[in-house]
Parts: C-alpha cells; structure tokens; sequence
C-alpha cells in the first residue's frame, strides 16, 4: 500500500491525551501512515468486549493493515507484548487474550515482542500503548519484517470465553460478549454451532430473566418485548425494540447466559 493502514482500538475513551499520544508516536515513526479509528468506546479493562470488536472489524480491511488492541488491565506486570500475524494482517496487542477471537479463528503466527530497539524511551510502566504497541505498529506498517519485532511463540494465551460449554444434554453455559450502544446483549452463542433457533424450542437464561422469542429483525415484537436476533456478526443477541435490553436485563459484559435447546 502507498499509504499503509494501521487502526486503533482501545477503552481509552476521548476524554483524555492517551488516544493522540498514541497517534503522535506512529506519526512520527511514519508519517504517511492512515490511522483509523475503531472504537475508543471498549468498556474499561474488559477484554472480552475488545476481543470482540476487533474480531467484527478487522475483516473489512484490506491486506496488510495494521491493528493495535490496547485494553491492558495488566500493563507494567509480566504480561507479554505480542504480535498475531493471521489473515494476511498483523495485530499487536497485550497476550491477555485481547487478539484470542482472532488467532483461535484463524491460522496466525504469534511474535513476543521483544525488540527493545523498537520501544519509544524510557518505557513507562503504565503506558504500554504509547512506548510498545504504537511504535512497534508504525515500524510493521513502514515495512519492518515482523520477524525483527521477535520469536514466534507457542505459549501464549487461550481463554475459554470464545466459545459456550456444554453443561448437560441440552444445555450450554455462554457469555455476554458486548452490549453495544444500543443496548443489545451481544452473546457468544454463534450460529455456525448453534444453527437456525427456528427450528428448535429454545430458552435463553440470564439470572432471573428468560427468553424464548427469536425475531427476524428489530420491529418483529412490540416495544419493551425481550427477543433473541441474529445479529449482523452471526452470534445470537437479546435485544428489545426501540429500546435498551442490558438495561431491562440489569447485566454487563462478561456475565454468563444459559442457552437450553430441545
């Protein structure tokens, strides 16, 4: 690319300097580089909802692109810098999971960051995404070899909230992987394992509160009506027309969701 594409994710919202700072380092490092926004919006420190977003974005890109993922609960521990090659993209982030929805979906060569060389100095011990992950980025997207960034590695981390459990003949515990800004609850039930809920008797459990509706779309049921949708990513949602479903369910990212089909 002429003009190399790198993107942003973050729950750093855009209130403060981190977001700029961030932009200033790759900048700097190349200058002709396109950054583009994702989504600042991360809930903070919730890995599963960045794990998440990147996951539904970073297909729309063309090959080559570049993605920093910074939710780091962990910054200035021992947790890993790492780099995913995977898709014919690169993505660069904390091993805390953040890039799991990418490289357990795809064949991906995962790097340990470890050349310090590339690092913008000193190195705080509390903004990674500025001294790390940016600068590593820009070098990527100028055309460094990603093999200069370090050594593939085989340890890196695997959590489990990707796909549901199976608990019982005909039940399955899941997770809430986002609620989006219009308060749809965003499942890990996919429908690629879980198929067409028409055809099955089904009852979504979230404490207190079931649904057994499934909708086509978001004016199928009345307004203040709990349904489950298929959404446009293929992971089934609760959502509430003309209205906020977490806000009726009282729930957050992370919580868990039983699915009994029968």
């Amino acid at each position: 690319m002429s003009r190399p594409i790198l993107t942003l994710t973050t729950d750093f919202g855009l209130d403060d300097h981190y977001v700029g700072a961030m932009k200033g380092v790759i900048l700097g490092i190349c200058p002709n580089a396109q950054v583009v926004d994702i989504s600042h919006g991360v809930k903070p420190f919730e890995i599963t909802e960045g794990a998440y977003t990147i996951a539904q974005a970073w297909r729309c890109f063309p090959p080559r692109t570049v993605h920093v993922v910074v939710v780091d609960p962990g910054v200035g521990s021992s947790r890993r810098p790492i780099l995913v090659e995977a898709g014919g993209q690169y993505f660069i982030g904390p091993d805390n999971g953040v890039l799991s929805m990418v490289y357990l979906a795809e064949p991906a060569k995962v790097r340990l960051i470890s050349n310090q060389h590339l690092f913008r100095q000193p190195v705080s011990r509390t903004f990674h995404g500025r001294d790390i992950f940016a600068p590593v980025a820009a070098h990527v997207a100028a055309g460094l070899s990603p093999a200069y960034v370090g050594d593939p590695i085989d340890n890196y981390l695997k959590p489990d909230f990707v796909k549901p459990h199976r608990t019982g003949k005909r039940t399955w515990i899941g997770q809430i992987l986002k609620i989006d800004h219009f308060g749809n609850i965003i499942t890990n039930f996919h429908v690629a394992e879980f198929g067409d809920l028409t055809l099955r008797n089904f009852q979504l459990e979230m404490g207190p509160v079931c649904v057994n509706v499934l909708a086509r779309n978001y004016t199928e049921c009345s307004p203040g009506e709990l349904f489950l949708v298929l959404g446009s990513a293929g992971y089934y949602e609760v959502s509430m027309a003309q209205g906020s479903a977490a806000a009726k369910v009282k729930c957050e990212s992370g919580a868990a969701v039983e699915l009994m089909l029968w």
